[in-house]
């Protein structure tokens, strides 16, 4: 009894979702874009839940790119993957429950905005400019 409870023990633990890893640090996230083939990465630094890097490619362009802490996925608006529009990205907002959206913006291959969550708090949202998902979200004060 004991055996089998142990080992369904560490079946469980093996297939734990990689989304409860610990977040990337300063370092792991200057490795995946060394790795991804940015030359030279000139800052880094945490903002509204993402990583944002100024970074030169081997051709010499400089750019800004964001990266998950969670997962490592770089958002960078020159890698030739297509990004959403806006009304494309205020549909996947409304899809996760977002209303009274504004102050959209598209930073880089990421969108920002403001919105009421499904509990009607006012809330600061990034979503990826890729596929829309919610990248961070957190309240917009604590008075709303």
């Amino acid at each position: 009894m004991l055996k089998s409870l142990a080992l369904a023990t560490v079946a469980a633990l093996a297939l734990a979702p990689a989304a409860q890893a610990a977040p990337l640090g300063i370092a792991q996230v200057e490795q995946t874009l060394r790795k991804a083939g940015y030359t030279q990465i000139h800052e880094i630094e945490r903002d509204d839940g993402v990583w944002e890097a100024d970074v030169s490619r081997a051709d010499g362009r400089f750019s800004e790119v964001y990266v998950d802490p969670k997962t490592g996925e770089i958002f960078d608006e020159h890698n030739g993957r297509a990004l959403l529009g806006t009304e494309q990205v205020l549909a996947k907002a409304q899809a996760h429950g977002l209303r009274e959206i504004h102050s959209l913006e598209r930073d880089g291959a990421t969108w920002s905005l403001e919105a009421r969550n499904a509990r009607n708090q006012k809330v600061e949202v990034r979503l990826s400019g890729y596929d829309g998902r919610i990248l961070h979200s957190e309240r917009d004060g604590w008075l709303d």
